[in-house]
């Protein structure tokens, strides 16, 4: 287990007109080369191995020099996690389009699946057989579910607009993550023979049957 805004205050209209406005070239510069660099690097990573992959090879791979890829990221680690704070945030806007009148935990399941569907299953599966074999990656893993958790209770509470709803946006964060968890494990462990979507479905299917 590769994006919805939610409404933000009125702006004046010169702000918001440039709120709005398309980024910069400068800026789409800049994203494009960030993403050149992670493709580079994890093209890398699955041929040769995390270890034994260096920035110089991700450098050049990607045509930037060893002092450029310090501008986009901190370490080899960082790259592995990019296109996961991508799917957070694409997630976390997901949850923020659902209908208002879904509850907490069928917004926070229908937003993963949208999400799921997304998936490339060969690469999904590589990266994850990838972080699990090196410990420094696992670690990092286990570290980005508690943001993800954070991230998603903070978009339910907004999403619901009441104070008194935090401890239960809480309390569905914590089952949502725990299923993404859940769901990654086994999908990994059954060679991703069942469709992303469908497990999903499934699990929480499972977490209701739970409290039945």
């Amino acid at each position: 287990m590769n994006p919805r805004k939610p409404a933000k205050p009125r702006l004046s209209k010169a702000k918001s007109s440039a709120a709005a406005a398309p980024p910069g070239l400068r800026e789409r510069k800049r994203q494009q080369t960030r993403e050149r660099l992670t493709r580079a690097a994890m093209v890398l990573f699955l041929e040769r191995g995390f270890e034994a992959t260096t920035l110089d090879d991700i450098a050049a791979a990607a045509d930037i020099s060893r002092r450029s890829f310090f501008h986009y990221f901190a370490s080899k680690e960082d790259v592995v996690f990019a296109l996961h704070e991508e799917i957070t945030a694409a997630l976390i806007a997901a949850v923020a389009a659902r209908p208002r009148d879904e509850s907490m935990l069928a917004a926070a399941e229908n937003a993963i699946s949208a999400m799921a569907r997304q998936l490339e299953p060969g690469e999904a599966i590589a990266m994850a057989r990838l972080k699990r074999d090196n410990p420094a990656l696992q670690a990092r893993d286990q570290a980005k579910y508690e943001r993800l958790e954070r991230a998603l209770a903070d978009a339910l509470a907004k999403r619901a607009g009441h104070k008194a709803e935090k401890q239960q946006a809480r309390l569905v964060a914590m089952i949502a993550t725990g299923a993404m968890r859940v769901g990654a494990d086994l999908w990994t462990a059954d060679g991703a023979r069942e469709k992303p979507e469908a497990l999903v479905k499934r699990i929480f299917a499972a977490i209701r049957a739970i409290f039945d």
